[in-house]
Order: C-alpha cells, then structure tokens, then sequence
C-alpha cells in the first residue's frame, strides 16, 4: 500500500511540474499577443493620425495619405473606395453593399457564409464573422443587432 501511495505521489509531482511548465509557456504566449497588439495598435494610431492629415507631431502633412492595396481593412474614410480591400473582403463588402441597396435587411454570419459559397459550419462561419467585426472596429459597417451586419453610410462596396 505504502508503495502505491509513494508512486502516486511521484505522479503527482510529474503531473505537478508538468503543468507548471504549461503555464509558464501559456503565460509567454499571453505576453507575446499583448505586445504584439500594442504594436498593432500603435500602427493604427499612426495610420489614423495620417489619415486625418497630421503628422505624429500634429503637423500638417502635405500629401493626403491614401490606403495601401493589401491592408487588410483600413480604417474608413470619406473616398475610401473597397478597392483597397483584400479580394475576400471586397466580397464581404460587396455583399452587404447590394443588400443595402436592394433595400434588404442587414446580414447574420451564417447568411454571408453561405452567400459566399463557403460550408455552413463553425469555423467558416466565424472567419466571415472576425472581417465584420473587423469592419464594423474601422467603421466600414455597423452591427445593427447582435450578429446582425449591414454596410455602412456611404461605403459602395467597391463594385
């Protein structure tokens, strides 16, 4: 009995130590995504102050800056066409754009999941439904009810 309770107690401490090494490495992996958010975040700060025309000094820049193709989602703006968006996120747009202005109501994650031509299932479903959010954050469209998403003002969906 005595040496059943002395390998349990062994596996224990393994199981133990185990799981401290676990969340030690959970916790670098925690650190690593706060830094590397405040990077991301910091790089949007910038791209809205040149946006608005400033300079990080609040100087008036010279030249307006316009979006890069490529950027995932930039933060919206008067003239900002959906051209500048990522293939996949023109679609997006493209599919909200026409049910605003064929008068349609706004759009769930699985509608657009289907509508794009994508397997109704979870993990699709919420890739379309990080670029709404993704939207909806850089002013693109609005979320008019929970899980509930419609183009917003003026954006034309590039089409």
């Amino acid at each position: 009995m005595e040496e059943r309770e002395r390998a349990a107690r062994k596996r224990v401490e393994e199981l133990q130590a185990e799981l401290e090494a676990a969340q030690s490495q959970w916790d670098e992996w925690l650190i690593a995504r706060r830094r590397v958010g405040e990077v991301w975040d910091a790089g949007e700060i910038a791209g809205q102050e040149a946006v608005a025309g400033k300079t990080p000094e609040g100087i008036e820049a010279r030249t307006l800056a316009t979006a890069k193709p490529g950027t995932l989602v930039p933060v919206w703006r008067e003239g900002l066409s959906a051209e500048v968006l990522e293939p996949e996120y023109q679609q997006v747009m493209g599919l909200l754009a026409e049910r605003r202005a064929t008068g349609g109501q706004s759009l769930n994650c699985r509608e657009i999941t289907a509508l794009l031509g994508l397997e109704v299932v979870p993990a699709k479903t919420e890739g379309v439904r990080c670029k709404l959010k993704r939207f909806v954050a850089r002013g693109w469209a609005h979320e008019s009810a929970p899980d509930r998403f419609a183009c917003g003002g003026d954006r034309d969906g590039g089409s």
